[in-house]
C-alpha cells in the first residue's frame, strides 16, 4: 500500500503543484505587458488563463499533502525531522499562495480588465488606462502599476522555492533508510 500512495503522492505534486508554479510564475511579465498595452486582449486572456489554472490546481493540491501524509503513515515516519518540516513548509506554501499570489493576481486582473473594457479612442478611457499604469487608483479602486507586479513576482518565487525546499526534502530524507 506504500508504494501506492507513494506513487499517488508524486503524481498528485507533479500535476497539481506543477501548473500552479509555472502559471504563477509566468503571471507577473504577462500582466506587465498588458497594463503597458490595455487594448491587448490577447493579453488579458492570457491572464485570465494563467490566473484560472492557478486557482484550479492549487483546489486540486490539496490532494498532495493528503497523499502525502497517508504515505507517511503507512512508512511511518511522521515524527521524522525531514517530514515535519516538509509539512510546516508545505502549509507555508499554501498560504503564500492563497494569501498573497492569489489574491495580488486577482487584482493584477482586475486592473486590466479595467483597462482593456475602455475605449482607448476616448480621452477619459486613456485617463482611466494612464490612471492605472501610473499606479494611482484606477475606477475600480485597483491599484496596478509594475511594483505590483514585482511583488507578485516576489511572492511567486517565496511559494516556488518553498515547494522546491520540500521536493529536496522529500528526495533527500535526512536519516532515510534507503541509503540515498
Amino acid at each position: 500500500m506504500t508504494k501506492f500512495f507513494l506513487v499517488l503522492h508524486v503524481l498528485a505534486a507533479i500535476v497539481a503543484v506543477g501548473p500552479v508554479t509555472v502559471a504563477a510564475s509566468m503571471f507577473p511579465p504577462g500582466a506587465r505587458r498588458a497594463l503597458a498595452d490595455p487594448g491587448d486582449q490577447r493579453a488579458a486572456e492570457t491572464l485570465r488563463l494563467l490566473h484560472r489554472i492557478c486557482r484550479v490546481y492549487a483546489g486540486l493540491g490539496i490532494a498532495v499533502p493528503v497523499l502525502g501524509f497517508a504515505t507517511a503513515m503507512s512508512m511511518g515516519v511522521l515524527s521524522d525531522a525531514w517530514l515535519i518540516a516538509s509539512m510546516a513548509l508545505t502549509g507555508i506554501a499554501a498560504a503564500v499562495l492563497l494569501a498573497l499570489v492569489l489574491p495580488r493576481q486577482e487584482e493584477l486582473l482586475e486592473a486590466v480588465e479595467a483597462g482593456a473594457g475602455t475605449d482607448a479612442t476616448t480621452e477619459v478611457a486613456a485617463t482611466e488606462v494612464a490612471t492605472a499604469t501610473t499606479g494611482t487608483t484606477a475606477t475600480t479602486g485597483v491599484a496596478a502599476n509594475p511594483r505590483a507586479t514585482v511583488r507578485l513576482a516576489m511572492f511567486t518565487g517565496i511559494f516556488n522555492l518553498l515547494w522546491a525546499t520540500v521536493t529536496i526534502l522529500m528526495i533527500v530524507r535526512p536519516g532515510s533508510t534507503t541509503g540515498a
